[in-house]
């Protein structure tokens, strides 16, 4: 219903939760390139491939977070965690 409104009014479409067009954000385990620790960090796959810098949630070092996006399937299809 929501997706007729936002055609009728030439809005973006909004994805609310339960829709089941595709995941847009996934948590994948990070291993601290600093400390070692892993962790899960929430990534956006909205806008595609990424390269952002996030602290490690254990040590607090910067860790270059990089992924790759398929645009068509919007699945990950690589992830590496650098240091910054």
């Amino acid at each position: 219903m929501n997706k007729d409104i936002d055609a009728l009014y030439g809005l973006e479409p909004v994805f609310e939760p339960g829709d089941s067009d595709g995941e847009l954000q996934s948590f994948v385990t990070v291993s601290c390139p600093y400390c070692g620790e892993a962790f899960d960090t929430a990534v956006d796959f909205s806008a595609g491939s990424f390269r952002y810098v996030e602290d490690c949630q254990v040590c607090c070092q910067p860790i270059e977070l990089v992924g790759e996006v398929d645009e068509e399937r919007g699945a990950l299809v690589s992830f590496a965690a650098e240091k910054a």
